[in-house]
Order: structure tokens, then C-alpha cells, then sequence
């Protein structure tokens, strides 16, 4: 079993000395200490010394980190990152929270970072449902902006025109920027006001 060291800071004028030296200090040799310079707003598994170390980590090791904040950029992060060691076998120790899955101290604490990372879920879709809310009452639209029936109509001619000349539905639809798809859809609903019963 190896034990592997992972730092990060968010700028280079920031100094992973403090990290580094608590990690030597239970015993991470220097050579597998894995550093980022990059800022929380990366996912963990996109960053680059990150990415080497979970290349590098085998089944059994132990991924020994200063705080366990250093691993994500949010709980969930966190947590995901975790997850994802240990579904491959992989070990994670966090020196300054106390968090070793090794002991019932630790899979405790892995247990209230799983809540607090549920309640973190649920308080970030609150808050976007909350905003569309506000947008919506302030009279702002989503989805696709509608169609101008003038505009339609036009195109409906030049992709009539066209098929008339040999083209294909793909093809014609492609002439003026729609898929077959879209082509047959509004076929359709300028048809259907015609059949519809009295």
C-alpha cells in the first residue's frame, strides 16, 4: 500500500509548503506528491496533477490530502471524487478533518459530508427553480422564441418549389436551414388549421 499525496492551491502566489510539509509528516514521500496550481472552480477530475494521480493510483493505495476541501470545489465534487477512489479500490485520508474510511471516526464523517452534500444538492435546484420564478414573473420567455408565420410561409414556398424540382425532403429543408424533421412538423400545422372541423 502506497500512500500519495494531492495538493492544490489557486494561484501561483500561493504556497503549498503548509500542504506538503503535513503530508511528509505522516509519512507521503515526496516523489508522490501530486500539486495543482488551478483555481476550485474545476471539477477534481479535470485538473492536471489530478488526472496523473488517479492515472498512478492502483487498488489499495491512499490518496492523503491536508484538508479534504482540497480535493473538489464543492461537497458534491467532494464527495463524487471520493466516490469514484473508492469505487477503484482507493483509499482517501484527509489529515487536518480526520477523515481515514479506514476507521468508524472517518466512514462517520464520510457519512455527514454525504448529507451535507444532498442538502447542497437541494439548496442549488431551490435556488434555480427560485430564479426562473422571478424571471418568468418579470415577463422574461424561455424555451424558443416563436415563429414568424410570415417567415414560415416563405420558406414553406421554397422548399415546396424545391421538391417540385427533384429535391428530397432532407434536401430542400436543408435550403432553408431545417432539418426533415422540422420541414414535416410545420407542413403539418399549416395543414391542419385547413382540416380542422367548424
Amino acid at each position: 500500500m502506497r500512500l500519495l499525496g494531492y495538493t492544490r492551491v489557486s494561484t501561483a502566489a500561493q504556497d503549498a509548503q503548509l500542504q506538503v510539509d503535513a503530508l511528509l509528516k505522516i509519512g507521503v514521500q515526496q516523489r508522490d506528491i501530486f500539486s495543482d496550481v488551478t483555481s476550485g472552480t474545476k471539477v477534481a477530475a479535470s485538473r492536471p496533477a489530478m488526472s496523473r494521480l488517479l492515472e498512478h493510483a492502483v487498488e489499495g493505495d491512499t490518496v492523503v490530502v491536508w484538508r479534504i476541501d482540497r480535493l473538489g470545489r464543492s461537497l458534491i465534487d467532494v464527495l463524487n471524487t471520493v466516490k469514484s477512489l473508492q469505487q477503484t479500490g482507493i483509499n482517501v485520508q484527509s489529515v487536518s478533518d480526520g477523515i481515514d474510511p479506514s476507521t468508524k471516526t472517518g466512514r462517520m464523517m464520510l457519512g455527514m459530508l454525504a448529507t451535507l452534500a444532498e442538502y447542497e444538492r437541494e439548496l442549488i435546484v431551490e435556488r434555480v427553480n427560485a430564479g426562473i420564478a422571478v424571471a418568468q414573473a418579470a415577463g422574461t420567455r424561455f424555451g424558443r422564441p416563436p415563429s414568424d408565420p410570415r417567415m414560415i410561409a416563405e420558406k414553406l414556398d421554397i422548399v415546396r418549389a424545391a421538391r417540385k424540382a427533384g429535391k428530397t425532403a432532407a434536401e430542400a429543408a436543408q435550403l432553408v436551414g431545417w432539418s426533415r424533421a422540422t420541414l414535416y412538423r410545420y407542413e403539418l400545422a399549416a395543414v391542419a388549421p385547413q382540416d380542422a372541423p367548424d
